[in-house]
C-alpha cells in the first residue's frame, strides 16, 4: 500500500483492486480462494456476489500486487486491468466514514461506491471507489501522494 496518510483517527492508502468472474457453483470460491491462499496471496478486501446468470463476480485488493497477478493467473483467473481505489482504516467511532466521504466531497469529488465493515475490537475498515479520472484529484484532498 502506497501513500499512507492519517486522518482523524484512520489510515488512508491507495490501493490496488482488481475484478474477475467465476462461475457461480458451489465451492468455486473456496477453490479461487484456497489457489490464492496456497501461493501465499493475502487480500486486504474481498467481496463476491453473483453478476449474471451463473456467473459471480470477485473484486479483490491485494496485499501485493506482483504475488497476486502470478497467482491468479496460476488460479485460472481473467483479471480486469488494475484500478486504484483507496482503503480507509482505523479507530471505529460514529461518522468513520463520513469524515472521508466529506473531504471528497468538499473536493467536488462523486464516489462510485463504498464498501465498509466494523472490524471489532474498535476498529473498522472502508474501501472507496471513484472514476479512475478523479484519483489524482482524490488523492491530494486526502492529503496521500
Amino acid at each position: 500500500m502506497e501513500g499512507l496518510v492519517a486522518a482523524m483517527k484512520s489510515t488512508i492508502s491507495k490501493v490496488d483492486h482488481y475484478s474477475a468472474e467465476i462461475l457461480n457453483r458451489v465451492g468455486e470460491g473456496a477453490r479461487v480462494l484456497g489457489a490464492l491462499r496456497d501461493s501465499g496471496v493475502n487480500l486486504t478486501a474481498l467481496w463476491a456476489y453473483p453478476s449474471k446468470p451463473g456467473k459471480a463476480q470477485l473484486e479483490m485488493i491485494p496485499q501485493s500486487s506482483p504475488g497476486f497477478l502470478k497467482a491468479a493467473k496460476k488460479a485460472g483467473l481473467k483479471l480486469s486491468r488494475k484500478q486504484t481505489a483507496f482503503f480507509v482504516n482505523g479507530q471505529d467511532h460514529p461518522g468513520a466514514v463520513a469524515e472521508t466521504l466529506a473531504k471528497l466531497s468538499e473536493a467536488g469529488i462523486n464516489v462510485g461506491a463504498v464498501e465498509a465493515v466494523c472490524a471489532g475490537a474498535g476498529r473498522y475498515g472502508a474501501v472507496i471507489f471513484l472514476p479512475q479520472s478523479d484519483i489524482r484529484k482524490a488523492s491530494k484532498a486526502l492529503g496521500i501522494k
